[in-house]
Order: structure tokens, then C-alpha cells, then sequence
């Protein structure tokens, strides 16, 4: 059974650096620090994973939607590090909410990395969803939540969780 852990969770807490707590920020104020990654016991047959991180308890704060902080397929690696969304270059992410009204329609550009944790109310509780894949993915940089599944309908081996609360 595949499981994935992060260094970056303690206790099932989030270190306050991958989030608005942190010292890391782009441009618009945006927390751009990515919590690191290890996944283990992945199906043999696995050529690449993507990964879904987000917020469902965001849902009554953006008025109807869960909150996407990161996407990334085509990662043919079992660790990614902390930081790497900003420096890796060898897998492709996506569009992630703080390109939406509520992220005050950031560019595409700078939502296609990771960003971070800004809960306005209260805890939540953010979820790392990784999917082993049987197959590279035909995706661009940018690409939306909606590509993603698309893309992965039919090919996913394997998913696994890791929660942890900021």
C-alpha cells in the first residue's frame, strides 16, 4: 500500500514556514515555500505521480469551493524537497486557486507553483492527495484541476493521503 509522509508535518500540524506564517513570498504576498515529500511502496508498475494539494474546509470562506494549493504531474521521482516547487524543472504544475477572484485573480504564471496556506478564519485542514500513475501525463504548465483528472482517468495504480492542519 503506498503512503506518503512530509518532514514538513509534525504531529499533524504544518510548519508554520509553508504558509502565511512563514518568510517566503512572492511577489502578490502569496506563501511560495512547498512542503517536501516522500512516497513510498509506489505499485511496480508506476511511471509517474501527481499530486493534489487542498483545502476543503476553505469551502464556507470562498462562498462554494474547495481551495487548490498545488498541482503537479509528471513527477517521476519518490522525494521532492522542501522548496522545490520554485526550483525543480523536471515536472509541470498547475493552476492553483490564487488565480481565482478570492486569490485577487493572480496571473496564471505565478499560480502555477505552490501556494502555500492562508487560512483567514480559523485551522484548517489541508489534504496531499498522490497518485501513482501508469503513464507520463499530456499536460502543459498551468493546466486546471479539471485537466488533471482528465488526464488521469484511466491511469491511476494507486492514491494516497497525507493530512496535516495550519
Amino acid at each position: 500500500m503506498m503512503f506518503i509522509s512530509s518532514t514538513g508535518i509534525t504531529d499533524g500540524t504544518i510548519g508554520d514556514r509553508f504558509g502565511g506564517r512563514g518568510s517566503q513570498f512572492n511577489e502578490n504576498g502569496i506563501p511560495t515555500c512547498s512542503l517536501p515529500l516522500t512516497i513510498a511502496q509506489a505499485p511496480p508498475q508506476t511511471a509517474s505521480f501527481a499530486l493534489v494539494l487542498e483545502d476543503k474546509d476553505a469551502y464556507p470562506v470562498t462562498g462554494g469551493f474547495v481551495w487548490i494549493h498545488w498541482l503537479a504531474a509528471n513527477i517521476t521521482r519518490t522525494e521532492l524537497a522542501e522548496n522545490e516547487s520554485q526550483t525543480a524543472h523536471d515536472f509541470v504544475q498547475g493552476c492553483n486557486s490564487w488565480t481565482s477572484i478570492q486569490g485577487n485573480r493572480q496571473s496564471r504564471e505565478l499560480s502555477s507553483f505552490y501556494g502555500g496556506m492562508t487560512p483567514p478564519d480559523r485551522p484548517h485542514t489541508y489534504e496531499l492527495h498522490v497518485y501513482a500513475l501508469d503513464q507520463l501525463l499530456d499536460l502543459q504548465p498551468g493546466f486546471f484541476l479539471n485537466e488533471l483528472f482528465h488526464a488521469m482517468d484511466g491511469h491511476v495504480l494507486e492514491e494516497a493521503v497525507l493530512k496535516g492542519v495550519y
